[in-house]
């Protein structure tokens, strides 16, 4: 699968995508949001295999801009429902790829696997993610309180994320089950 828009091309990820992984991976954990989320490996053999094996789920897609995979998106998929992720490389954060490559991925799996409600979380410090997911026509259904990573001490790093949800059909958003 390939899709194409104005500026980007979006792939499915292969394995031989392990270093660009690594670059979005180690420029993540640079950033100030990387505590809320699960950090990527960033060692070769470890970033090789996670890559691999994102390769094989099928649900992941590579963003390409120029020949530079700049970011990527993925899906987990839970009872017909499919959850949005997505990661982009800072450099090329703030220029709309986020959201041209989204929308078009979102497009092609409501189209082509039917798929008629996303979800996506994250945090809701995270501003730009948020409005990245309000733009994309998700609406907040409520928060939780997560934690994914520990500090120093050994303590739960918590924050209030939001489960977001759209849905592309007909179905009433009440179809959103926990």
């Amino acid at each position: 699968m390939q899709l194409k828009t104005k500026r980007l091309l979006i792939r499915e990820l292969t394995p031989d995508d392990w270093q660009a992984m690594q670059k979005i991976a180690v420029d993540f954990r640079e950033s100030k949001y990387a505590i809320y989320d699960m950090p990527l490996p960033i060692g070769d053999e470890e970033i090789t295999e996670l890559t691999r094996q994102f390769a094989e789920s099928q649900l992941f897609y590579a963003v390409v801009l120029h020949d530079v995979m700049i970011g990527y998106i993925c899906f987990h998929e839970d009872n017909g429902n499919y959850d949005l992720g997505f990661c982009f490389h800072s450099d090329y954060q703030g220029r709309g790829y986020a959201f041209e490559s989204c929308r078009a991925i979102m497009d092609y799996m409501a189209s082509e696997r039917n798929v008629r409600v996303f979800t996506a979380g994250t945090a809701m410090k995270n501003k730009p993610s948020c409005k990245l997911l309000e733009r994309l026509g998700f609406i907040l259904q409520k928060t939780e309180r997560l934690s994914f990573q520990k500090d120093a001490k050994g303590n739960d790093l918590t924050f209030e994320g939001g489960i977001f949800i759209k849905q592309t059909g007909n179905l009433p958003v009440s179809t959103f089950s926990e």
